[in-house]
């Protein structure tokens, strides 16, 4: 006999079914982008690691606080809140790794924002491209597909940002070095310039105290391998936002970097070096939300222990 036709109540009941499936995923999706955008998106918090990565012989351990991606504009409020209460976790170095501008309107707002997060012995910047240039609305398929296409850039106010905070005892580490002594531990510290939009220079990464503990900043993590070949044992990054938006068991959906997807956000060990690539405190105001992706400042305490320890 030829197979039944299915009854008209039978399709009836799963085209219903299929309904209701459909409007329940509507409204969780819709639920999820409320959540990532009124309230993830501005639930800051402080993550800390302790990194046993100091020289045996070192007396004191060392505080660096790195703050990333700030993409500070004028009308914020949470966001530099949030940077007046670092202040209190005492730093003797904080470090910036770029993108601190959302629009460059906000240059002066950025610096009265940053100007409590100085270090006790030393405050680093470095800029991202959201610092050279005006923000533009992304082409997201190239963020898909990877592809870079060719487009008219903006001039943003890079050069009144680092004059406003050079003015107010910030260094900003173009493409070069710079010594420093922290309570006993000598520190040659680079920074570089934006490597994804091809600014940073590795001639300028040579080292030249070798003796010294190698203490890299840079906006992206694309270089990170080539700085722990040449002997910087600490290399902190920000630009990947972690993702911003990540999935369970996927982890992070776009990351805008060469880097495996794994190594977007966290500590990262390349023996003997260990990378810290910060999830950044801010977005693009094109994409104003996070999901599974907290914004946050980073507490890397440095203590004495082994010479080649890896990640803790």
């Amino acid at each position: 006999m030829p197979p039944t036709a299915p009854t008209p109540v039978i399709a009836a009941s799963v085209a219903e079914w299929i309904g209701r499936l459909f409007v329940a995923g509507a409204f969780v999706g819709a639920a999820c982008v409320a959540y990532g955008v009124f309230v993830e998106r501005t639930w800051f918090r402080v993550r800390r690691y302790r990194l046993p990565i100091l020289a045996s012989e070192a007396t004191q351990p060392v505080r660096i606080l790195h703050p990333s991606d700030l993409h500070l504009r004028r009308v914020e409020r949470r966001k530099p809140r949030f940077l007046a209460s670092l202040a209190a976790e005492g730093p003797d170095v904080t470090v910036i790794t770029g993108d601190i501008l959302g629009e460059p309107e906000a240059v002066e707002a950025a610096t009265d924002a940053l100007h409590g997060l100085r270090g006790r012995a030393a405050s680093y910047f470095v800029l991202g491209s959201h610092d050279h240039f005006a923000p533009q609305r992304p082409r997201y398929r190239n963020y898909v597909t990877g592809r870079r296409t060719p487009r008219v850039a903006v001039p943003g106010r890079g050069r009144d940002l680092v004059a406003a905070l050079e003015a107010d005892d910030w260094q900003h580490l173009l493409n070069r070095r710079a010594s420093l002594s922290v309570d006993g531990t000598r520190f040659e510290v680079l920074g570089m310039d934006d490597p994804h939009i091809w600014r940073h220079d590795l001639r300028s990464a040579l080292r030249e105290e070798p003796d010294a503990f190698g203490f890299a900043v840079v906006h992206s993590p694309d270089p990170a391998p080539e700085l722990a070949a040449l002997g910087y044992r600490l290399i902190v990054a920000g630009h990947t936002h972690g993702g911003q938006v990540r999935m369970p068991v996927i982890g992070p959906l776009i990351t805008n970097s060469h880097m495996p997807r794994e190594m977007a956000m966290g500590l990262v060990s390349l023996p003997p070096s260990i990378l810290h690539v910060s999830p950044g405190m801010g977005t693009s105001r094109w994409a104003p939300f996070r999901f599974l992706c907290r914004p946050e400042a980073t507490v890397l305490d440095l203590v004495p222990g082994p010479a080649t320890r890896g990640v803790p």
